[in-house]
C-alpha cells in the first residue's frame, strides 16, 4: 500500500504537542530553557524467563526492550518512560511564518512527522494534524508497505527507534534520582512528572553518574474506579486520580 504525502508548512503539527525525545534531545531541549516531561506507562509482565514464554510476539519485544522492570506490590511489570518535549499553543522555535527555527538541530521526532514513530503502528491521515490536501495520489510517496519511502527518513526513523531501546538503563537511573514511582496502566492513560528543565538536567547528571537502577516498588494512578478495585484486589498500591496535568486519561473519569 503506498501513502502519498506534502508538507503545506501549515504550521499545525508545531502547536500544543508532546514530542518524545531521546536523552540527548531531552538534554538539548531543556538546556535551552524549554519544558522537558516525564510519561511512564506500565504493563503486567509475567516472568519471561521461563523456557516456554509467550513473547515471541514482535510488538511484545518491542515493549519489552523500551522498557524496564519494577514491581507493583508483588505483581511484576515493565515501565515504558517517555522524555517529551511539551508546548501549549506554538512551539518556542515557530517562527511568525510558520517556519522552524531550529531546523537544522530538531528533533528526529519533529524529521520524521508524519511518519509514526512506533513500529507495527500504521499512519493514519486522521490522526494527523496535517490539512486534507497534504495527502493525495498526486503528491510524494512517503511510505511504501509500512515502510518509509526516502531513505533518509527511514534512517532518521531507524536512529530514533533504536534510541528508545539504548536510553532505556539512564532512564530506570533518572526516575531513581527523581524518585518518581507513579505509572499509568497501559492503555488507560500516562503518568506525568513535570520537573523544571535545571532540575532534569541536574537528575541526568547524577543519573548518568550513579549508573542507579530503576526503584522497584511503584504505585499505579489511574482515573476509573473499576480500575483501582481490581488493583486493591491483587494488593497493588494504587492511587485514584482526575484527568488533569499529571494524568493524562484515555478514559473519562470514573468515580
Amino acid at each position: 500500500m503506498d501513502l502519498h504525502f506534502d508538507c503545506t508548512q501549515c504550521g499545525r503539527c508545531c502547536h500544543d504537542l508532546r514530542l518524545t525525545l531521546s536523552v540527548e534531545e531531552a538534554r538539548a531541549w531543556a538546556g535551552r530553557g524549554h519544558q522537558v516531561d516525564l510519561l511512564t506507562e506500565g504493563w503486567p509482565w509475567p516472568d519471561d524467563d521461563e523456557p516456554e514464554n509467550p513473547f515471541d510476539d514482535a510488538v511484545l519485544q518491542w515493549r519489552k526492550a523500551t522498557s524496564f522492570p519494577v514491581l507493583v506490590g508483588d505483581v511484576p511489570f515493565r515501565i515504558n518512560l517517555r522524555l517529551v518535549a511539551r508546548h501549549d499553543g506554538p512551539c518556542p522555535h515557530l517562527m511568525p511564518d510558520m517556519r522552524c527555527g531550529n531546523y537544522a538541530a530538531r528533533p528526529r521526532i519533529c524529521r520524521i512527522y508524519p511518519l509514526e514513530s512506533r513500529p507495527f503502528e500504521q499512519v493514519l491521515p486522521a490522526r494527523r494534524k496535517c490539512p486534507p490536501e497534504a495527502w493525495g495520489d498526486d503528491l510524494q510517496l512517503l511510505e511504501r508497505n509500512g515502510q518509509p519511502a526516502a531513505v533518509e527518513a527511514k534512517a532518521v526513523l531507524a536512529a530514533h527507534r533504536q534510541a528508545m531501546i539504548d536510553d532505556v538503563p539512564l532512564k530506570a537511573g533518572l526516575v531513581s534520582a527523581l524518585g518518581f514511582t507513579e505509572t499509568a496502566l497501559a492503555g488507560e492513560g500516562l503518568a506525568v512528572c513535570k520537573i523544571a528543565p535545571p532540575d532534569l538536567l541536574t537528575a541526568l547528571e547524577e543519573a548518568e553518574c550513579s549508573l542507579w537502577d530503576a526503584p522497584q516498588h511503584w504505585t499505579i494512578v489511574t482515573n476509573r474506579q473499576s480500575t483501582a478495585q481490581t488493583l486493591c484486589d491483587l494488593d497493588c498500591p494504587v492511587r485514584l486520580v482526575p484527568a488533569g496535568p499529571a494524568f493524562l486519561q484515555a478514559f473519562a473519569d470514573e468515580t
